[in-house]
């Protein structure tokens, strides 16, 4: 099986990526990946090194949610049809919504990580004023979806947004991301420490919650969503925020390693964001045996059930009572680690999100044969 799958380099997705090309090649399918967004450095790529299986083709095209990405999708919708006729692949993985109406024979997934429309209508509560731009969007991803032969979402809330934003797909699935434990380390004594991965003036994120009051425990923020790339010299970028209110560590980008290693000191891991069709850093977290305390939405409760401890929604009173609650009961706050631990394990594993793709993709395949 030959599977065409598209990613960006500047979200999330990138990680998911990772995770499945690096299943899909062990399975023994070929893969060809094709990136969006920055060029990536060789830091950033080093994990294809011994994908055998795998053709990578970077490029720099804006993605249709950037207000100058307008400008690029013709040239990249131009680039990817023009690939996909040449290399012939036998299935299309699409991570952005605008290129399921590619003018294209193959049989194409689209993958609904999030969209600006739902998140616009999370961060105001109100969808964006109307414009031409925005006309132009929607009108990109309805196409996309409309001509999907399937639409997957990470959660049901993420597909929902999809329908009341947009349409009803024809054919439709949740598939849960996963990550591979293995990248993790679950077993190290923890500190007494609260640690939140989001950038301080995205609204969606809002881990200013965290800064509006003092809390008995160390608090770090680390400033992006995704590893940083590695500096020749090590640079150090902590900073200390204080406030009658507040105390707070900042840390800038952090690489991979970095990253691992503050996931599995921390007791407790701070999901503050409004809008997380799927939170990959709450995942890792989890994996790393953090308690989650995470924001009272939909997604969330999906996700993790009774495995977490909420707060009132964006509320950061009740976000402080409950880290105070786990920081003065350290047995609660193991309890709340195991549980999470246990419930990502099982739950949002790479194996179980590999399995659930190669299966849609044979059940896509099997259709195809028979029409023909």
């Amino acid at each position: 099986m030959h599977v065409l799958v598209t990613a960006d380099t500047l979200s999330g997705i990138w990680t998911y990526t990772r995770e499945l090309v690096t299943g899909l090649v062990g399975r023994g399918a070929r893969v060809t990946l094709v990136s969006f967004g920055e060029i990536p450095l060789p830091q950033e790529t080093a994990w294809m090194d011994n994908l055998h299986g795998l053709e990578y083709s970077p490029t720099a095209f804006r993605l249709d949610w950037m207000q100058e990405g307008e400008k690029d999708l013709t040239d990249s919708f131009a680039y990817l049809t023009a690939l996909i006729k040449d290399l012939k692949p036998d299935v299309l993985h699409l991570n952005q919504l605008c290129y399921g109406s590619l003018p294209v024979k193959t049989p194409r997934i689209v993958v609904a990580h999030g969209d600006m429309l739902s998140w616009w209508k999370a961060v105001h509560g109100h969808e964006p004023k109307d414009s031409r731009w925005l006309r132009w969007y929607r009108g990109v991803v309805q196409r996309g979806l409309a001509q999907a032969d399937v639409v997957v979402a990470p959660t049901v809330c993420m597909l929902d947004s999809i329908r009341s934003s947009y349409l009803r797909p024809r054919r439709e699935a949740v598939i849960y991301i996963g990550r591979n434990p293995i990248f993790f380390n679950p077993y190290v004594s923890k500190d007494d420490s609260v640690l939140s991965v989001g950038r301080l003036y995205d609204a969606g994120k809002q881990v200013s919650l965290l800064t509006q009051f003092t809390h008995s425990l160390p608090v770090c923020i680390v400033g992006a969503d995704n590893p940083a790339r590695t500096a020749r010299i090590p640079i150090r970028a902590d900073v200390k925020v204080a406030t009658d209110n507040a105390c707070v560590a900042l840390r800038g980008p952090q690489t991979e390693a970095q990253l691992r290693k503050l996931y599995s000191r921390a007791a407790i891991y701070a999901a503050t964001s409004r809008y997380d069709p799927f939170s990959m850093p709450a995942l890792e977290a989890a994996l790393s045996r953090c308690a989650i305390v995470a924001n009272d939405i939909p997604s969330f409760r999906e996700i993790w059930g009774d495995a977490a401890l909420y707060f009132r929604t964006n509320d950061a009173t009740s976000l402080a009572s409950v880290i105070h609650r786990l920081s003065q009961d350290r047995n609660l706050s193991r309890a709340y680690g195991n549980r999470a631990f246990n419930r990502a394990r099982e739950c949002f594993n790479a194996k179980r999100m590999i399995d659930e793709y190669v299966s849609l993709y044979s059940g896509l395949l099997r259709e195809e044969a028979a029409a023909a």
